[in-house]
């Protein structure tokens, strides 16, 4: 068997394009291993993220519905946020950013998956949980640029709505993806006998 090549970039150079709170976009001058150069070779250092599929007391899966202005659309998708500098982990950002959004909290979190919203040009990573045994103490306590509306569905619903492609952001379905897989594993119970 042949041995995989070394297909690593050296980076020669590397230089801010643009930074602000949320982003830093770097230029890097790269050498590939054949000896090309490219300049420049944008990159986009966000901090890490968190998702999580949030399963209430009642069994009923907790969404946030709100404006997207990228894609300038309404949308029903999971609880989500950013990695703080103050936060000690990804299990400490899911549980700040589901108080925060939904005002829930869970008495269960398992860390399901760590992603990679695009390792072509994002530097970060995004962590998947699944969170159970969900219960309403807060009231909600957004950002200034949030709007959420807080949808508690039933898990039937929440199966059909993935088979039927309605979740648009796609960090939010790999979540579910490996979310089911452990709930299938610890709690069957919660899910329907017949799952689509």
């Amino acid at each position: 068997m042949k041995q995989a090549q070394d297909l690593r970039w050296k980076v020669l150079d590397s230089k801010i394009a643009f930074k602000d709170r949320w982003l830093t976009v770097r230029a890097d001058t790269c050498q590939m291993p054949n000896g090309n150069i490219i300049d420049p070779y944008y990159v986009i250092d966000y901090p890490n993220w968190v998702t999580v599929v949030a399963i209430t007391e009642e069994g009923q899966v907790v969404l946030s519905r709100q404006y997207r202005h990228g894609r300038q659309v309404i949308v029903e998708e999971l609880p989500s946020g950013t990695a703080e500098p103050t936060d000690d982990g990804p299990e400490m950002t899911v549980r700040r950013e589901l108080l925060e959004e939904t005002g829930y909290a869970f008495s269960e979190v398992y860390e399901v998956a760590t992603i990679s919203p695009n390792p072509s040009n994002h530097s970060n990573h995004c962590t998947c949980f699944l969170a159970l045994g969900g219960k309403r103490v807060d009231e909600q306590h957004l950002d200034p640029a949030e709007q959420i509306d807080v949808i508690l569905i039933e898990m039937q619903e929440f199966l059909e709505r993935l088979h039927q492609n309605k979740f648009l952001q796609a960090m939010h379905v790999t979540c579910a993806f490996y979310a089911l897989q452990k709930l299938r594993k610890i709690h069957p119970d919660l899910l329907p006998k017949q799952i689509i």
